[in-house]
């Protein structure tokens, strides 16, 4: 009796590993939650990132678009094994700004509280201005300058 109870603790063992590996993977692939904020100076983007350490993160301003990749580690606790991997190592999110957002990306910050909230806040550019359009005659109709 008991290599039969072996043979099926082996088994349950092994499903709740896959299990947990598969909701892993599923937890990876997700993005990251978030939050896009906006005021009169700057625009704030909030994504929560549980059990991350400041190390653990990249942030990237690419092309009107906000990106984050988090390489976390689990904690090894003494005298337990891994039964259900369920969480996620690595971790992507990414916020494309309104088409119309002028920015200073050089300017921008990024903190990261310590329960896991990550802000970025990056000011909008004052000096972006809008620019007349002109048709190759160098008079302002634009509307005309689509025409042929």
């Amino acid at each position: 009796m008991t290599g039969i109870r072996e043979i099926g603790e082996s088994v349950a063992n092994t499903v709740l590993e896959r299990v947990g590996r598969g909701m892993s993977r599923v937890q990876e692939r997700k993005p990251l939650p978030h939050d896009l904020l906006e005021s009169d100076g700057a625009y704030l983007i909030v994504f929560d990132t549980p059990g991350v350490q400041r190390s653990d993160v990249q942030v990237r301003f690419l092309d009107g678009e906000v990106q984050v990749r988090v390489d976390r580690f689990r904690e090894f606790y003494e005298d337990f094994e891994m039964r259900f991997p369920g969480r996620g190592l690595s971790l992507d999110g990414q916020v494309t700004l309104p088409d119309d957002a002028a920015v200073d990306a050089g300017g921008a910050s990024a903190t990261l509280a310590d329960n896991g909230t990550l802000r970025i806040q990056i000011p909008k550019d004052d000096r972006a201005t809008d620019v007349e359009v002109v048709d190759e005659e160098g008079d302002g109709d634009a509307e005309d300058a689509g025409e042929s």
